[in-house]
Formats: structure tokens, sequence, C-alpha cells
């Protein structure tokens, strides 16, 4: 029998050999994860959140689904944890939580990204309501990340957000040769009103065996 091919990760799946150009630091966190390890960073953001209170309260909707949070602070300790897996159709998905350790309490970002057969797909939220497609570029060592449409799901249906109102995502990893960390850079804009959300800084990531049992921390 033919050996198995070797599991791939979301970002190889859908980018392939374009990640080679990507910075030695940045590979393992784009890379598949060994069966039975986990992916875990910890670092600071420099910001995150947004300072326009007045989406505070739909951005506190958003929070109770784990998606984004009403809060704007600088210096906000972090962690997040990447986990492999498949999907329904067996395509690779990372599975990720990200921690927020605000003042105001920790406040935990959930998401799923997954290989699709047109690119990348961002599931948001503990109930997935939401998703983004993504497009995925790397240069000059670093990847990064644009959403295309953007969708809704309610009840069974997965509705379009029309583009005339459809906030986009920019997202940029790289590796900070200045102080010897990851960063990452997400920004959240719409259009007519500009930057709504954004959280940027800087982490350690390494992969390791898992010893949760497979419970995200």
């Amino acid at each position: 029998m033919p050996d198995a091919p070797a599991p791939q990760s979301p970002w190889e799946a859908a980018a392939g050999e374009a990640l080679s150009g990507l910075h030695p630091r940045l590979l393992p966190y784009f890379r598949a994860i060994p069966a039975g390890s986990v992916g875990r960073g910890q670092g600071v953001f420099a910001r995150a959140g947004t300072p326009r209170r007045w989406l505070w309260p739909v951005l506190w909707v958003l929070g109770r689904q784990g998606v984004l949070f009403a809060a704007w602070q600088h210096d906000v300790p972090f962690t997040v944890t990447n986990r492999p897996g498949v999907d329904a159709s067996g395509a690779p998905v990372v599975r990720a939580v990200r921690t927020f350790r605000f003042a105001s309490g920790d406040r935990r970002m959930v998401d799923a990204v997954a290989a699709t057969s047109t690119g990348l797909v961002d599931h948001l939220g503990h109930r997935r309501r939401w998703s983004a497609d993504l497009v995925a570029h790397a240069r000059d060592g670093a990847l990064s990340m644009t959403s295309g449409t953007m969708r809704l799901r309610v009840g069974r249906r997965s509705v379009a957000v029309p583009a005339a109102v459809s906030p986009r995502v920019s997202l940029r990893e790289e590796f900070d040769e200045a102080v010897g960390r990851q960063r990452v850079s997400v920004t959240l804009d719409a259009p007519l009103v500009g930057r709504i959300y954004e959280y940027t800084g800087h982490f350690d990531y390494s992969v390791e065996p898992d010893d949760t049992g497979g419970t995200a921390s």
C-alpha cells in the first residue's frame, strides 16, 4: 500500500510551497502540528480593542460569542493555544483560543481556520456563526492575510454580508529581529467608518506535548 500523505496545516494546504519563503522562526506556527502536540504562545499586545466607545454595545454582544471585545487597553498580556484537527470533509483545521488578560478580566477569542478548495476560511466564535474567506500571501519573510467575503450563519443558512457594509480583516505575522519575537498585527476596518478594532503585539511560540487531554487553555 502507498504511504499515507503527510498531515498538513490549513496554511500548507492553501499556500503550499509559498510558506517556504517565510522566516524560519515563523514556520512552527504555520506548519502542521504533530498529533498529540499543541502550539502555545505567550506575549503582550501593545494595544487591543477600540477606543470608539459607541461601538462597545455591539462588541459586548460579540464578546459573549468569543469574537471581539468591548475594551481598549495598552500592554495586554495574552496567550494563544493552537490545536490541529480536521473538519467534516477531512480538510485540515487549526482551532485557536486567544486569552486577552484585560484589566477588567480575561476574555477568550475563539476561531478555527480551515482549508477549502478555494483557499482558507476562518470560523469565528464559540458557535461559529461568523466566517470570513481569507487570502494569504507570503512576502519578505512574513505572511499577510486579508478577508474576502464575510458570512453570518442564520439558522442553517449562511448569508453573505453585503460588501458595502462588510468589515475587512487584515492580518500580518512576521518575525521581529529587533526583539527576537514573533509579531502579529490584526486590524478590522469597516466602509465609511474606518478602523473599528485592532490588536498588535509580540509573543513567543513553541510546539509541545499536549498534556491537557485536548482541552483548550
